[in-house]
């Protein structure tokens, strides 16, 4: 009796392998992409009906009503029920009627940064993933630009999460040469900051996007310090900071979504950084691996300072994130936190809620949400709690301002 040799199958190989699962899970989000955003594969901003805007302007629903029965500023669509609805930009051109129409109450109506104002450079990191780093980022984002503000986005995370929520699709969206990289790198191609700069469908919002080009400053930057890249705006701390400086007349606030590692584009994030924000999850692990976080941090800004940089910080704060108040280890460990840290804790936290996992599904914040896509109370209670927080970001951010 003979036995038929069994004909051995060519092995992939694991590199080959985990291309493949990449270009089979890309194509699958590009189709999922067009499919929630069709007909342009665009990301569009809802509107808001005259309750909501009023309450932005913190003004009258009646006194909103006869404006537009006026003819003054902004004129809002009508639905077909005859209910006056408005866009984001027509509630900044009524913010700017109304700002010169009372001039003593300018600042609350358009509380943009004025002439001798600091521009507000924001940095949101941590290591630890899970820690809500990109969401914190992107609903600041948006509830400043709500609030009249001009932000500038940068996207320094190589996994380009943040420029996932404002619709770039990195391999597809992003091409070489788009990211900050291109502003910050130490060869002849290097472009102006103003040329990666995208305008996002979000009004008041510009965005420079990421993609993975953006390791290659990890791996060039130490052959630039070793070819004498290390003085002035040149040194790898200084360059993201002298770039943003080119535009800072354009904007009131730069956030900055750090990359989740201590390297070289970190420490350019805190360098460039006024502020800085750690998000945190309340739970112990986290807790621990932020210790190790702050204490590499630490070691690195005190390198930093030996070479002549400065680390001088308008405020450091921590934001509690996925908080459940009913969880009591997690209670346990918020006490924890606020007993050391005291202030620098803000006092308000981001709870756990469904409503923000199910916007992070739709690639939305919950600004974005469109009314009934989620239950209303559920979409109440966690708009409370980042607005809460974000709220207390803007006063640090009006206080450096002096208001």
């Amino acid at each position: 009796m003979t036995t038929k040799a069994k004909i051995s199958e060519p092995t992939e190989s694991s590199a080959d392998k985990i291309s493949r699962h990449s270009q089979l899970l890309s194509s699958q989000l590009q189709s999922i992409r067009q499919r929630l955003y069709e007909p342009e594969s665009a990301k569009t901003l809802k509107t808001y009906t005259s309750r909501e805007v009023a309450t932005l302007l913190g003004i009258a629903e009646s006194t909103l009503r006869q404006m537009s029965l006026d003819g003054q500023s902004a004129i809002p669509d009508r639905q077909d029920n005859g209910r006056r609805i408005y866009t984001l930009s027509q509630v900044n051109e009524l913010r700017e009627h109304l700002a010169r129409k009372r001039p003593a109450e300018a600042l609350d109506f358009l509380p943009r940064r004025q002439p001798g104002d600091k521009l507000q450079v924001i940095a949101v990191a941590n290591f630890k993933g899970g820690s809500a780093k990109t969401t914190t980022t992107v609903h600041l984002a948006h509830y400043l630009a709500i609030q009249g503000l001009r932000v500038l986005a940068i996207d320094l995370d190589p996994q380009a999460s943040l420029s996932a929520m404002f619709g770039y699709q990195p391999e597809f969206d992003v091409a070489e040469n788009e990211t900050v990289y291109a502003a910050i790198r130490y060869d002849e191609v290097r472009r102006p900051i103003q040329e990666v700069i995208r305008s996002t469908y979000f009004e008041g919002i510009d965005l420079i996007p990421a993609n993975l080009e953006l390791m290659e400053y990890e791996h060039e930057t130490p052959q630039a310090i070793a070819e004498g890249y290390g003085r002035g705006d040149e040194i790898f701390f200084r360059r993201l900071s002298a770039v943003i400086s080119e535009v800072e007349q354009n904007y009131d606030v730069v956030l900055i979504d750090a990359p989740p590692q201590l390297g070289y584009l970190t420490l350019g994030a805190l360098c460039a950084a006024t502020g800085l924000f750690i998000t945190i999850h309340p739970a112990m692990i986290d807790v621990a691996s932020m210790n190790q976080f702050l204490a590499m941090m630490s070691d690195l800004m005190h390198v930093i300072e030996e070479r002549g940089g400065t680390l001088s910080h308008d405020f450091i704060r921590y934001i509690l994130t996925r908080h459940n108040p009913n969880d009591g280890p997690q209670v346990n460990v918020v006490t924890l936190l606020r007993s050391l840290f005291k202030d620098d804790v803000l006092a308000p936290a981001v709870v756990e809620t469904t409503a923000i996992a199910s916007a992070g599904l739709e690639k939305k914040s919950l600004y974005e949400l469109s009314r009934g896509s989620v239950n209303r109370d559920t979409l109440s209670r966690a708009l409370e709690s980042v607005d809460a927080v974000n709220s207390e970001v803007f006063q640090h951010i009006k206080q450096v301002w002096g208001r």
